[in-house]
């Protein structure tokens, strides 16, 4: 027997099945299946690794943690790598673009899933811009090296140093990237591998040649500021260690996503995390912790025991980790807003998909130039914590959802199964609460304000106007 929705919480929570998103995305179409397990995985690395290896683990060394930053990754890696098997499932069962917010969406409901994917824009939109950011300051160092200067205008955000107006380089790569997503897909893909494999073979020379010159009296003491130090470190690392999410965003444009989905998510992340850990015990064996406080540590850490050439190693392979991280992050943000507009929670404009080249071109091109304003004219402080609360919470709600969809269909198809479900996600979930107690109370604040405006943007516009409401004949609670 069923029952009719009967009021307006009821019309909350309606959920739109696994069966029917499969159905919908067969019926639609639209973006190209050209990704393969190689593309994927170098997506997942491309959002992981970036900022937190070439900037965060010498900070938070010589701040928080001292050497045992190495332990710092390792407990926000557990919270990222629980989470992470559990996307596995998730990508494999349901391979369709949203990631998180799509999951909810089949598990927990509308307005959980409006939410989980308002957080997400929120979230991929900032780090682009951050990132955007970082990257300038890499090349701008570059071509002052080569003897050329920029205006002073034009060298930096509006008030992040005297004279600073708007940050040119920033919004140029920002253009740039979202150029690149707004053409064939696979172009990108192509040249996200090549930057993301430059990267990669730069991080392992540096592990290979830093390895010769670690002393392993820089390790005592391991732990100078305590295990508190350490908790800390990994509420701040926790943005180094995510990233793989992006790459279930692109589950459309996978050519075998049932299988590649779940591998790439694992790879990733695995490959992800040897290489931090040992980025981190040899950073902290070539020098003392307390020299890596600053905006270059592992170029610096080079320069203080005298290989230049790896100076410059560093710098090429940190503009390429950077430029992967935009790529990655741009391509999600542009895929969360393509799926909520074609849910109907934003206007069908940024659901278009370019007839020839088969990418949502509108939201590409619209949150790119937004974000590329937001890069030049701003400097955003404190956005890692940020954005680590959002994802933080997406992961305690994904974990969640593994185990709540086991219970309520346990005969769906799964091509991968999260293991120890239930003691798994509940370990993801008791890391990820850990970590979101170590972070300031005004970074709480300002997630729950931007949460208020998504459930006020939701009443105001997506409970009427989502698909689920078009089909109950545009009612909302039977009214």
């Amino acid at each position: 027997m069923t029952h009719p929705r009967r009021g307006p919480t009821s019309s909350l929570f309606r959920r739109k099945p696994v069966a029917e998103l499969l159905r919908e995305v067969g019926d639609r179409g639209g973006l190209r299946r050209v990704l393969g397990l190689g593309h994927l995985t170098a997506i997942g690395i491309g959002g992981i690794i970036g900022v937190g290896i070439f900037v965060l683990t010498g900070h938070v060394a010589a701040t928080m943690a001292g050497p045992a930053v190495a332990l710092s990754f390792v407990i926000a890696g557990i919270a990222s790598g629980a989470s992470a098997l559990c996307y596995a499932e998730f990508s494999g069962l349901i391979p369709v673009s949203g990631s998180a917010y799509t999951y909810s969406y089949a598990v927990l409901g509308e307005l959980p899933a409006w939410l989980i994917g308002w957080d997400l824009l929120l979230a991929y939109a900032l780090i682009v811009a951050v990132v955007a950011g970082g990257w300038s300051g890499y090349v701008r160092a570059l071509l002052t090296t080569a003897g050329v200067h920029l205006p002073l205008w034009a060298q930096g955000a509006w008030g992040s140093a005297p004279g600073h107006r708007f940050d040119v380089i920033a919004a140029a790569v920002a253009l740039l990237i979202t150029a690149l997503l707004s053409l064939r897909t696979e172009w990108g893909a192509r040249f996200n591998s090549t930057v993301v494999a430059i990267k990669v073979l730069g991080v392992v020379l540096v592990i290979v040649v830093g390895a010769f010159y670690v002393h392993p009296a820089h390790w005592h003491p391991f732990m100078p500021f305590g295990f508190s130090g350490v908790l800390a470190g990994a509420a701040v690392v926790f943005f180094a260690v995510f990233g793989y999410d992006t790459l279930t965003t692109a589950a459309e444009e996978a050519r075998d996503p049932q299988r590649d989905l779940p591998r790439a998510v694992v790879l990733s992340l695995a490959i992800s995390m040897v290489l931090y850990i040992a980025m981190c015990l040899v950073l902290t064996g070539m020098v003392p912790y307390g020299l890596l406080n600053n905006n270059a540590p592992v170029a610096n850490a080079f320069g203080e025991i005298g290989v230049h050439w790896a100076m410059v190693v560093v710098a090429v392979a940190a503009i390429a980790g950077i430029t992967s991280v935009l790529f990655a992050f741009l391509l999600a943000a542009a895929r969360i807003a393509f799926a909520l507009a074609r849910d109907g929670f934003l206007p069908g404009w940024f659901a278009g998909v370019h007839p020839r080249r088969g990418t949502p071109q509108h939201a590409t091109v619209l949150l790119g130039g937004l974000i590329a304003v937001v890069a030049g004219l701003f400097p955003i402080t404190a956005v890692a914590r940020l954005v680590n609360i959002g994802m933080l919470v997406v992961f305690i709600v994904v974990c969640s959802a593994v185990v709540v969809l086991r219970r309520r269909q346990p005969e769906l198809p799964r091509s991968f199964r999260t293991p120890l479900v239930p003691y798994l996600p509940a370990v993801g979930i008791l890391f990820s609460l850990a970590l979101i107690a170590g972070l300031p109370p005004l970074t709480d604040l300002l997630f729950v304000v931007w949460m208020i405006v998504g459930f006020v943007l939701y009443l105001g516009y997506g409970r009427r106007r989502s698909t689920l409401a078009e089909a109950a004949g545009g009612s909302t609670g039977g009214s």
